[in-house]
């Protein structure tokens, strides 16, 4: 298989998870490489929904390794009670590991993440308040709390009795809500440090060793490239790297043992949350892309917030496939187009102030803000591509707007999945030992 990694091309919520399951019955070890909880994917097996947001969803796969790398922020109260709905389900943690080196959400990450938002009233940037950001600006000061600060009991309660006090004052004197006590919290995560001990190692180590074995590794993040905190639409973004590179820092590893990487995108776009949606359809539109989807639940997996529904973005993809270098496309959702008459992708921007076109993404954010979608327009196929397996299988015009895509993204569609099934998808080429991407003149 080689070592693999699967990102978002768009905005998230694109179905890298069942990309990632796709792809996870080759491998040896699946490792997440950043994000924490506020991540939502969603897996369908043999008619059972699975829900993850911390674990990899390569768990499904009996003796598969599967690894929260020191990318992550982990929520520990979330961490356990996802995986104790797993383990009641059947699935076995035997292969579960987490990174020593990984952060650790307190309660008062949680606490100032919703105080945050609430505060910035017009001006929210849609956080999910699961305590991400705040988590991440502890590890950037170098204050964090980390996995293995929860299996030193000595060490966790000095590093509490000094940080909770001063969380307290932001709490207490900054949006007037109660203070923490730090030898309740003590308590609480020195009983999930045993709980999650079993599962602790060094997994920069572990997946060195399993490079060095020539296993397969599949890499996989949360988000998308769109919500990347260096390189996504600032400041609505997640506070961490879901972009490929981000998945060498966040799982400890070498960017040369990097053979391939695979971008997810759906046949239309979608956004949760604040932040500029060039291609955001409104009314009837964007309610019936929101509404065909439902069987895809077009709704946020952690926050339960109904999804901003557009047109596909070519600007946007293109950009990602020059943030990650990707080599090939998977694109999911197609079915919810099979009942349009018409469909549309954006080729280019119109500055609505200057009247200047783009075909790329401006680099300020403010420019970005302005920009209006220049559309092509395609017939629709309308009729369902649910039952198709094969690329011959689909109808031509599925075909005439696959191969645009590609054409204009400059990078080959592998996968297309026609439904939340596993069956539900077509391989057009192998996405793992298919050519590498080579740029064209244009480029």
């Amino acid at each position: 298989m080689a070592n693999v990694i699967v990102v978002g091309a768009q905005f998230g919520d694109e179905g890298k998870a069942k990309v990632t399951d796709l792809l996870a019955k080759n491998a040896d070890v699946v490792v997440r490489y950043q994000g924490g909880s506020n991540a939502g994917h969603t897996v369908v097996v043999d008619g059972e929904t699975y829900k993850f947001h911390l674990i990899p969803s390569g768990i499904l796969y009996k003796g598969t390794i599967c690894i929260l790398g020191p990318g992550m922020v982990i929520d520990p109260k979330a961490f356990m009670a996802e995986l104790d709905s797993l383990i009641k389900r059947g699935l076995d943690d035997s292969c579960l590991k987490v990174s020593a080196s990984a952060h650790v959400t307190m309660p008062f990450h949680l606490t100032i993440d919703a105080a945050e938002e609430d505060s910035r009233g017009s001006k929210k940037i849609g956080t999910t308040k699961r305590g991400i950001g705040p988590t991440y600006a502890d590890k950037c000061d170098r204050i964090g709390i980390r996995v293995e600060d929860l299996l030193d009991p000595e060490v966790l309660k000095a590093k509490l009795e000094w940080l909770v006090p001063k969380k307290n004052v932001i709490l207490e004197r900054l949006y007037n809500l109660p203070p923490q006590d730090p030898q309740k919290i003590f308590e609480e995560y020195v009983a999930y440090g045993k709980q999650m001990a079993k599962y602790v190692c060094d997994t920069a180590a572990l997946i060195f060793k399993s490079v060095r074995e020539r296993k397969n590794i599949l890499f996989e993040g949360a988000q998308g490239t769109l919500l990347d905190l260096d390189h996504g639409s600032y400041p609505y973004v997640t506070s961490s790297s879901p972009s490929a590179g981000g998945a060498c820092v966040g799982a400890g590893v070498g960017p040369t043992i990097i053979d391939r990487v695979i971008g997810v995108s759906k046949a239309y776009q979608t956004r949760v949350g604040e932040g500029p949606f060039p291609t955001e359809q409104f009314a009837e539109l964007g309610e019936k892309l929101r509404q065909t989807g439902t069987a895809w639940a077009e709704v946020g997996v952690t926050t339960g917030r109904p999804r901003r529904c557009g047109w596909l973005d070519c600007v946007l993809g293109r950009y990602a496939v020059r943030i990650n270098g990707l080599d090939c496309l998977a694109i999911t959702k197609l079915d919810v187009l099979d009942e349009f008459d018409e469909i549309k992708v954006c080729v280019a921007y119109r500055d609505c102030k200057t009247g200047e076109v783009h075909k790329d993404l401006p680099s300020m954010a403010g420019a970005f803000a302005r920009m209006e979608p220049i559309y092509k327009t395609f017939p629709g196929w309308c009729t369902s591509t649910k039952t198709c397996r094969s690329y011959s299988d689909l109808p031509p015009a599925t075909q005439q707007y696959l191969n645009f895509v590609a054409q204009e993204l400059d990078v080959p569609v592998a996968i297309v999945s026609v439904g939340p099934k596993r069956d539900q998808t077509i391989v057009i080429e192998d996405p793992i030992h298919g050519p590498k991407r080579v740029l064209s003149k244009a480029h």
